[in-house]
């Protein structure tokens, strides 16, 4: 397996010179032993984007999720701290937490009823007590690192692909400097969550983030409604260790739709290395997470956030978010194409 498998990554040079490099191997988007390496080397010793700050502002607010296929959960401590958790019961297996989000004063697994503080402890395990050599101390929760930024926490299940300079509680590996020092600029603390919203694409991950970060090469062509707000002969790429910045000068278009949703002086368009978009535009930003279901299968999350989220703003704002979901559908249908080539 092995040596199919270095085969495989050694079809490609990383090194090659811009001018001279190749297109990526077709079996990148299709074998399912490079999907098994990316879930070890790219997606469990990376940050991943695990929940909204303000789904976690109480003490017992929690949210479930999976990085790399394990679950997880996130949770408010009666401390005020935040902490992460691989989402299984040390008992038996069972999850923890079954619902995605919520509120409550413990954690406690419907299978046999373990309870586990908010901290993570063994607190209950119901006719136990005649169990002989059992460590109550040594059975809680398997912690997880999390850090949060902005308005969002992530989080890191490591493994032995993790850089072992990049260990600890940081998420320095994401947000550099330079990057951070932008963001002071976009004003986030004004921008309120609304909505969110689910898609799924038959087609590799790297498909859809390949597609985001073409330097808008395809959106003359594909995305004609957002190509008239944007100055496309001026769009500029800055590129940095784990980041990418794309940006545009926006124009009055004449799209009038695309134009009441789409405006400001610049489109701003993030990616954080390896499957988190921020989407801003003036009082409008969305956020992408791209999360593999399978080699040919992934599902995008985008989550929505306006300056404006009173009940006179629904109206707009539901028709911003109409206007993200055809462009999403206008790269949904390509992306699906392009596998359907690949394979």
């Amino acid at each position: 397996m092995k040596d199919s498998l270095d085969k495989i990554v050694n079809t490609y040079n990383p090194d090659a010179p811009l001018v001279q490099a190749s297109t990526i191997p077709s079996a990148w988007y299709t074998d399912e032993l490079i999907f098994e390496l990316e879930k070890q080397t790219v997606f469990s010793c990376s940050w991943q984007f695990a929940a909204r700050t303000d789904q976690l502002e109480r003490a017992g607010d929690y949210v479930t999720t999976e990085i790399a296929g394990e679950p997880i959960v996130i949770v408010r401590g009666s401390d005020k701290a935040l902490r992460a958790f691989f989402n299984v019961c040390r008992h038996h297996a069972a999850a923890v937490m079954t619902d995605p989000e919520g509120t409550a004063p413990h954690m406690r697994c419907p299978y046999h009823g373990w309870t586990y503080s908010l901290e993570g402890e063994l607190r209950g395990t119901p006719d136990f007590s005649e169990v002989c050599n059992f460590d109550r101390a040594a059975n809680g929760l398997l912690p997880v690192e999390i850090a949060s930024w902005g308005k969002w926490v992530f989080a890191r299940i490591g493994g032995r692909w993790l850089p072992p300079d990049k260990s600890g509680n940081q998420i320095d590996s994401v947000v550099e400097q330079d990057l951070s020092n932008q963001f002071l600029d976009l004003k986030l603390a004004d921008l309120h969550w609304l909505e969110r919203r689910r898609y799924t694409l038959n087609c590799n991950w790297k498909v859809f983030v390949d597609n985001y970060l073409d330097g808008g090469y395809h959106v003359p062509h594909l995305h004609k409604g957002l190509d008239s707000v944007l100055d496309y002969s001026n769009y500029n790429i800055e590129l940095g260790e784990r980041f990418c910045l794309q940006s545009s000068p926006m124009t009055s278009g004449s799209n009038n739709e695309v134009s009441a949703s789409r405006k400001g002086e610049r489109a701003l368009y993030y990616w954080l290395y390896p499957n988190f978009m921020i989407n801003c535009y003036e009082g409008v930003m969305d956020t992408n997470l791209v999360r593999p279901l399978a080699i040919d299968r992934t599902e995008v999350i985008f989550d929505f956030y306006f300056a404006d989220v009173s009940a006179a703003a629904r109206e707009r704002n539901l028709a911003s978010i109409d206007v993200g979901d055809r462009i999403q559908r206008e790269d949904l249908d390509i992306c699906e194409s392009v596998q359907r080539g690949l394979n």
